[in-house]
């Protein structure tokens, strides 16, 4: 029988208990209001439903809710540094939002909370594969295949962003001072690291 992860208690609750169906989000919003959102959900029904695969198939490693209950296309999301990686003891904040036409789009998914790495711009946002636009990279540098695609979820999403701490890629950077330390000075790339994680759990 699948557990629920063990989370910090400061942590935001996972998002079953905060999105128990699609339905909910509803119950705080006037009349008016409701009817204007009638057709998001319709017409967004993955991003509806996914709260509920993970309420029900937790996943170790993060946390993640809604920003408002009145809105579905933005979610809070803590990621927990992965084990025996220089981010192990961290709690990174950050914001995934959806756009209209997801899936067939990506969401963006920005840091809130000060974190140093290659592949994270220094305003936050997140740069991997998984969340460039479907179809092939003008740039050549990486296959159709590993763009996003309408089959990714919010799991996968947050899976690989964790797998992103783990494994740094330095070759195709959003951070290029930090590519650089991780190549050439990693010494003062791990002091940078362990004061992001220091400042995160300060901030629990």
């Amino acid at each position: 029988m699948k557990s629920e992860p063990s989370l910090h208690p400061s942590i935001n609750a996972p998002i079953c208990r905060l999105f128990l169906s699609p339905c909910l989000a509803f119950s705080k919003i006037k009349p008016w209001q409701q009817l204007k959102r009638v057709s998001s959900f319709k017409n967004n029904l993955k991003v509806s439903i996914e709260p509920i695969y993970l309420c029900k198939n937790p996943v170790a490693g993060f946390s993640a809710g809604l920003v408002d209950e009145t809105n579905i296309f933005e979610w809070s999301v803590t990621i927990i540094g992965p084990p025996d990686t220089l981010y192990e003891g961290g709690f990174f904040n950050a914001i995934m939002s959806f756009p209209s036409n997801y899936p067939n789009s990506p969401p963006t998914v920005k840091f809130t909370t000060e974190i140093w790495h290659p592949n994270v711009y220094p305003d936050g946002r997140v740069c991997i594969s998984i969340l460039h636009p479907p179809g092939d990279d003008p740039n050549g540098y990486e296959l159709a295949s590993e763009r996003w695609m309408p089959v990714h979820t919010v799991e996968s999403i947050v899976l690989s962003i964790i797998s992103m701490l783990s494994t740094p890629n330095d070759e195709s950077p959003a951070n290029v001072e930090a590519a650089k330390e991780w190549r050439d000075r990693r010494d003062d790339f791990k002091k940078k690291v362990s004061r992001c994680v220091r400042k995160s759990q300060e901030m629990l």
